[in-house]
C-alpha cells in the first residue's frame, strides 16, 4: 500500500523547502542556489540561475528530507 513519493519537488519555493526541511539549506548552498534573496523562487527557477544539476539537487534534497 505504501508508495514512494517525493517530499520535495521543483515547484516548491526555496523558502518553503528550507522552512519544512532546515537541512535543505546546506544542500542549496552546496549547489550554489541563493537561499536568501532568491528564496521566493521555485527550485526549478533557482537552479536555472545557479546552473546546478536539478536531478542531483532534488535527489540530495530528498535525502535530507527523510
Amino acid at each position: 500500500m505504501s508508495t514512494t513519493t517525493n517530499k520535495i519537488n521543483e515547484e516548491m519555493t526555496i523558502d518553503e523547502t528550507v522552512r519544512k526541511y532546515p537541512n535543505a539549506q546546506k544542500v542549496f548552498v552546496k549547489y550554489g542556489v541563493d537561499t536568501c534573496c532568491g528564496g521566493y523562487r521555485k527550485i526549478k527557477d533557482a537552479v536555472k540561475v545557479s546552473g546546478a544539476d536539478i536531478p542531483k539537487l532534488l535527489a540530495e534534497l530528498e535525502t535530507v528530507a527523510e
